[in-house]
């Protein structure tokens, strides 16, 4: 079979399941592949990897690799999550590279000649309703606005804020204060509404590095 490219989480020590791996390596598991019990484990949607190692854990922070598997295979039918009979550990990208790749595998389903919805002026907002859309808003005091399933909200500008329904995507931006030229960005993270760490239907800001609540 091809070989198919994904995403893997680890612990600090760059272990999955007490089975401990290292950059480059290549491995190969023999007998029944079947997923959750047998065979390497790996997602091919990028934010799939947070289900199983959230970025911080009790013994620190996880770790993210781009992953290749090859050989048998099973399908997990909750979420992007295959089982292999062989697997290659290839670059480690860290938590912005998932958070990256994340982003870029959801903008690849948008339909952007009729399901996007973009502004750029400051104080303003994007807002789009259809299903596998995106509202990108780059102005500074802005807000961008999702309604539709596994769609995306996304604000680049100074103190911008963004909210969405379950199974939605935000894209938060922080920035540091006018420089005499810009405000440089800070940091950047991307949440899912899921209803109980993020409501839907709440406005969310990026305020100190930490996803906040805001009117």
């Amino acid at each position: 079979m091809d070989k198919i490219k994904g995403y893997k989480g680890f612990n600090k020590n760059l272990q999955c399941r007490d089975f401990q791996y290292k950059i480059n390596g290549e491995y190969e598991e023999k007998g029944n592949i079947k997923t959750c019990s047998n065979g390497f484990h790996f997602c091919e949607e990028p934010f799939d990897v947070f289900s199983y190692y959230p970025p911080c854990s009790e013994d620190g922070e996880n770790r993210y690799c781009e992953v290749e598997g090859s050989g048998n295979i099973d399908r997990d039918n909750d979420d992007s999550k295959i089982a292999f009979s062989k697997i290659k550990i290839k670059a480690e990208i860290g938590l912005n590279g998932i958070i990256k790749a994340g982003i870029n595998f959801i903008l690849e389903k948008i339909d952007w000649n009729n399901n996007s919805a973009t502004n750029t002026g400051d104080r303003s907002a994007a807002t789009n309703t259809g299903d596998r859309s995106a509202a990108t808003n780059t102005g500074d005091r802005s807000a961008a606005i999702v309604n539709g399933e596994e769609s995306i909200a996304i604000v680049t500008g100074y103190k911008s804020k963004a909210k969405g329904c379950i199974g939605s995507w935000l894209v938060l931006t922080e920035r540091d204060d006018w420089d005499g030229e810009t405000y440089p960005i800070k940091e950047v993270k991307a949440v899912k509404v899921d209803g109980c760490n993020i409501k839907k239907d709440t406005f969310y800001m990026l305020i100190n590095g930490k996803v906040e609540k805001v009117e």
